[in-house]
């Protein structure tokens, strides 16, 4: 463990050698843009600050013409580096303090000119938001060494050692409350990722317990006519009746290891899964739910009369229960068509909503219903698209390959 009389004394050498204390964030395009606007402006001002500082000591000391222009130059050039690097600007301000009072009138009410004070009070408060609280401790003790050795009014240097305490104790204080907001920040963000990477999680073994109510029908149905094939088809050769027994039992050892899944799968306060997978045929219930529930829903579907896969019909069942949900939550009093027609490629489902008449319940965005999506369709290695509607609605596209199990 660093012992705190090393603590005290490293951040004294950082104030002097160490590294800096750059802006945290980098800079916004817009602030980019901004500030290659400001930039001929700022060095103008810097410029007539050094000019104004030159003047003041040309009137009021006698000083040769080079070194008035280097205490000017001294004086203010760390007000052009406070932001970016403020120990070195502080650095080359104290240096400036050393020897800014060189040719002091009397008549003079400081031994510093006044541009020479006012860029140095802001590099104070530059340190104060940036450096470390002890760093800055030593930043105030110091520059208080030049004020007590050349002030010549006791009570002005009281003065600006209550000035310059509070200067750095108030940036000390914001700086302190923009790390609290940077960390609370933060945190937020990282709970607000781990919601969603639970949501997701969650999702997926949803999807991959009714995928498995799916496929494990089919596996039975596969192992049940695999098994009666003997007593149903005539004249099968006895090696062909034992290949269909061999086909059976694979069939009924891969239903085995997939019910072992799920269990994993499952949760320990998960219901049983007994009732049958939605499909095509509940579609027309759920629409009827939903007008019941306000929503203005039309629905059209051009199926061929071949049956369509479970799995995309299930995916595509979920899709619209999810779709119709969220026009209830984020659009609602808008209409809401729902279609579904099947061609070569696949099942293509599409859900649109028209602009919002009422409030939404709550903005768009704070679920993960379409994560969901995505997540089933991609397993069907389908495809999905969600779009904002030129007349203020949304769209739901998608479409899912009915190679499946049928």
């Amino acid at each position: 463990m660093r012992r705190p009389g090393g603590q005290v004394f490293g951040d004294l050498r950082r104030l002097f050698v160490g590294a800096d204390y750059p802006p945290a964030a980098s800079p916004s395009r817009r602030w980019l843009r901004v500030r290659t606007l400001l930039a001929p402006v700022l060095l103008l001002a810097l410029i007539s600050l050094t000019s104004a500082a030159y003047e003041y000591l040309s009137d009021n000391r006698n000083l040769s013409t080079g070194w008035s222009v280097l205490l000017a130059a001294a004086g203010t050039a760390p007000a052009a580096l406070m932001v970016f690097r403020p120990l070195l600007a502080w650095r080359i301000g104290f240096a400036a303090l050393l020897f800014g009072p060189a040719g002091f009138a009397a008549t003079e009410s400081w031994p510093w000119n006044p541009v020479q004070i006012l860029a140095f009070l802001a590099v104070l408060w530059f340190v104060a938001l940036r450096a470390d609280a002890g760093v800055g401790a030593w930043c105030w003790l110091l520059s208080l060494l030049p004020v007590w050795l050349y002030v010549p009014n006791t009570a002005n240097a009281w003065g600006v050692t209550v000035l310059l305490a509070a200067i750095m104790l108030v940036g000390d204080q914001v700086r302190r409350r923009r790390r609290s907001q940077r960390a609370l920040a933060e945190q937020s963000e990282r709970s607000e990722l781990e919601q969603a990477r639970r949501a997701i999680l969650q999702e997926r073994t949803r999807i991959a317990r009714e995928m498995h109510d799916v496929v494990a029908h089919s596996m039975s149905m596969i192992a049940v006519r695999a098994e009666t094939a003997p007593y149903r088809v005539a004249d099968l050769s006895g090696p062909t009746k034992e290949e269909f027994t061999e086909i059976a039992a694979s069939a009924r050892t891969a239903l085995d290891d997939m019910r072992r899944l799920l269990s994993v799968l499952r949760q320990a306060d998960d219901p049983a899964l007994t009732a049958p997978q939605p499909g095509l045929a509940e579609l027309g219930p759920l629409v009827d739910d939903a007008r019941a529930a306000g929503v203005d829903v039309h629905l059209v579907m051009e199926l061929p009369l071949r049956p369509i896969g479970e799995a995309a019909a299930l995916t595509a069942y979920r899709i619209v229960q999810e779709a119709l949900a969220n026009a209830a939550r984020y659009a609602p009093g808008a209409r809401v068509d729902v279609s579904l027609a099947a061609d070569e490629q696949g099942l293509r489902v599409r859900v649109r909503n028209g602009r919002p008449t009422g409030r939404p319940a709550r903005p768009p965005g704070a679920g993960h219903g379409l994560v969901g999506m995505r997540e089933r369709v991609a397993i069907l290695d389908g495809e999905l698209s969600t779009e904002a509607t030129g007349d203020g609605g949304f769209a739901v596209t998608a479409l899912l390959p009915d190679g499946g199990v049928h």
